[in-house]
């Protein structure tokens, strides 16, 4: 399956996405937070996304996928990251991905044109279980935070 081989490029072109991602939130005034974490904080990140994205976008459930991202919304809370700065981040991520995918050069073919299409709702999907996770996560830890503080 082409959409196969996609993933699999992905992973193993983790770390140059993780470049182009650690630049686009250096350079994005909406990131100021996240700008100021390590390097390698940013990139381990990317690695532990991308480096396990076919297994990722293999759990069949959303409520997996949100469950898994669920701890990365409080571990947000906890580094106290705005919340939309983490859930750009993500979607900085998602086109960071997409714009990779585009740029490939495979031949233009309906076969390849169906499996993009189909890789990039797989992957649409999987960001927006990500999100709702990361959201809840946050959130959760934040009321946590309120009813130790009151």
């Amino acid at each position: 399956m082409l959409s196969t081989r996609l993933v699999r490029l992905i992973e193993a072109n983790w770390e140059e996405l993780a470049r182009r991602l650690v630049r686009a939130i250096r350079g994005n005034p909406e990131t100021a937070t996240l700008a100021l974490r390590p390097e390698i904080e940013l990139r381990e990140w990317c690695q532990e996304i991308l480096e396990n994205l076919g297994s990722l976008l293999a759990l069949s459930k959303e409520e997996d996928i949100r469950r898994r991202f669920r701890e990365m919304g409080r571990a947000r809370f906890e580094e106290s990251v705005p919340l939309h700065e983490a859930v750009l981040r993500i979607q900085m991520l998602r086109n960071e991905l997409m714009s990779f995918i585009h740029e490939q050069g495979y031949p233009v073919s309906a076969l390849h044109l169906y499996a993009e299409k189909e890789l990039e709702q797989r992957i649409t999907g999987f960001f927006d279980a990500t999100v709702y996770g990361l959201v809840r996560g946050y959130e959760d830890a934040m009321r946590r935070a309120v009813r130790l503080a009151g």
